[in-house]
């Protein structure tokens, strides 16, 4: 019995600690997060290819062209 009492209160030590260290990350507001977040996509909306497209020569996707000439 003594091995599973030791067995708990490692875990439970465990279990404080991680408690611990959630409890010390800083939080914010999420309006203020989701404010920034928009922020973020407004600024690098013209970096992203599902807005402004992807040029048709760097495409890798795009369908091969087949020989005009067969």
């Amino acid at each position: 019995m003594s091995l599973d009492l030791g067995a708990s209160v490692s875990a439970l030590q465990r279990l404080v600690e991680q408690l611990k260290l959630e409890a010390s990350v800083e939080r914010i507001k999420v309006s203020q997060a989701a404010a920034e977040l928009q922020q973020y996509c407004m600024q690098n909306a013209c970096k992203d290819a599902r807005l402004v497209g992807v040029p048709a020569g760097s495409n890798p996707f795009r369908e091969p062209r087949s020989c005009i000439l067969l």
